[in-house]
């Protein structure tokens, strides 16, 4: 899924109104499992001027960004933060990890020849689904249309959750960075 979705599914999973340090962990959580891959990428184009071409077909299956991956996308290791912050009843860790793990659960059955190793350290196995939420040669144009949906929805409980001026503008900026490049995309190929 595109990192606003994640976003908006972790806010709609774990975030409480009145408590901002919950929220903004659910927030964090929900984003931590896609930082290095911004930040590696990132670095790579726009601070070492490296293609993205290159980035994204040699550098993204790298073994050493692949090794960073499969740390921050292990649904062990956040399993594991979860037990113990349900184990220390801590409501921001938990909303942490399980934004996460929320993550992780809805990338797992959605990246064809791109995921992650989402088991490690016990194993450094790939799941390869036949469905992909960008990939239009397996099923990416339905799934982009499914994920904007659902994250509209969300966004309406989200807006609901939480009435006040400031929430309500970051609840409508990630649904317009969600919505945007695909209907941009839409557009331009449609012509």
């Amino acid at each position: 899924m595109n990192t606003p979705a994640h976003l908006i599914f972790g806010l709609a999973a774990f975030s409480k109104r009145g408590q901002g340090v919950v929220t903004a962990a659910a927030l964090i959580g929900a984003l931590v499992p896609d930082l290095s891959l911004y930040l590696l990428a990132g670095g790579s184009i726009f601070l070492l001027g490296i293609d993205p071409e290159i980035v994204f077909r040699d550098y993204y299956f790298s073994d050493a960004w692949q090794t960073i991956f499969q740390i921050d996308n292990s649904f062990l290791i956040w399993g594991a933060v979860l037990g113990v912050a349900l184990w220390r009843r801590s409501a921001w860790a938990s909303a942490l990890a399980g934004a996460a793990l929320l993550h992780l659960a809805l990338d797992f059955p959605l990246h064809h020849d791109d995921g992650r190793a989402h088991f490690w350290p016990v194993s450094t196995w790939v799941f390869e689904s036949p469905v992909s939420y960008w990939d239009p040669n397996h099923y990416g144009g339905f799934v982009s249309m499914v994920e904007i949906a659902v994250c509209g929805v969300l966004c309406v409980v989200l807006w609901r959750r939480f009435p006040d001026l400031w929430p309500r503008v970051g609840i409508a900026a990630l649904m317009i960075a969600q919505a945007a490049p695909i209907i941009l995309w839409s557009m331009i190929f449609s012509t």
